[in-house]
């Protein structure tokens, strides 16, 4: 809450992203170190919120926060919902959400590595894993966003891997 009682909110411009076929770019080569690519089935709420908070406090991750354990756990455990975490070392160091839509699209609603993954080049390799993971569904295109609170490498990476931008919105995160 800000000095007035009402919720405090921060101003972000969304970049929305579309890529319609599989990436053209050449898999990147494996990270150093123990490195796991896996899809957590059914996690636990208290572990999907770790992972959340761990990857996007720093990036005004709030949404997800907003919602009951009962109402957060149907949706991480609907069978449209994927999520995908990144170990190194046996720690967890990223996650991916994936939504399947009806309309043949997927989303990647939630992506990103933890302060400590980030910076080890393990961002491509991750977010190519995601992309692959995504496109082994049948889909006909895959969506991803992101604003100006999230990491300055994110749309440089999301191009990168041959995501293309389609709009964008002025938008505001209002902050619990």
């Amino acid at each position: 809450m800000s000095a007035s009682g009402s919720p405090r909110r921060i101003p972000m411009t969304v970049t929305f992203l579309e890529m319609t076929a599989k990436p053209a770019a050449l898999p990147p080569p494996l990270p150093r170190g123990k490195i796991a690519f896996l899809k957590s089935e059914h996690p636990p709420v208290q572990f999907y919120r770790y992972l959340y908070d761990a990857v996007g406090s720093k990036y005004f991750w709030v949404d997800r926060k907003k919602l009951s354990d009962d109402k957060l756990t149907e949706i991480i455990h609907a069978p449209t919902n994927h999520l995908y975490v990144l170990y190194t070392e046996g720690t967890p160091a990223g996650m991916a959400e994936l939504e399947m839509r009806a309309d043949g699209a997927a989303n990647i609603a939630y992506f990103g590595l933890t302060p400590e993954a980030t910076g080890k080049r393990l961002g491509f390799f991750f977010l190519y894993q995601t992309c692959m993971s995504a496109w082994a569904q049948p889909i006909t295109k895959l969506l991803v966003n992101t604003c100006t609170l999230d990491h300055p490498r994110a749309l440089p990476l999301y191009q990168r891997m041959g995501f293309s931008p389609y709009a964008r919105e002025e938008r505001f995160v209002e902050l619990p």
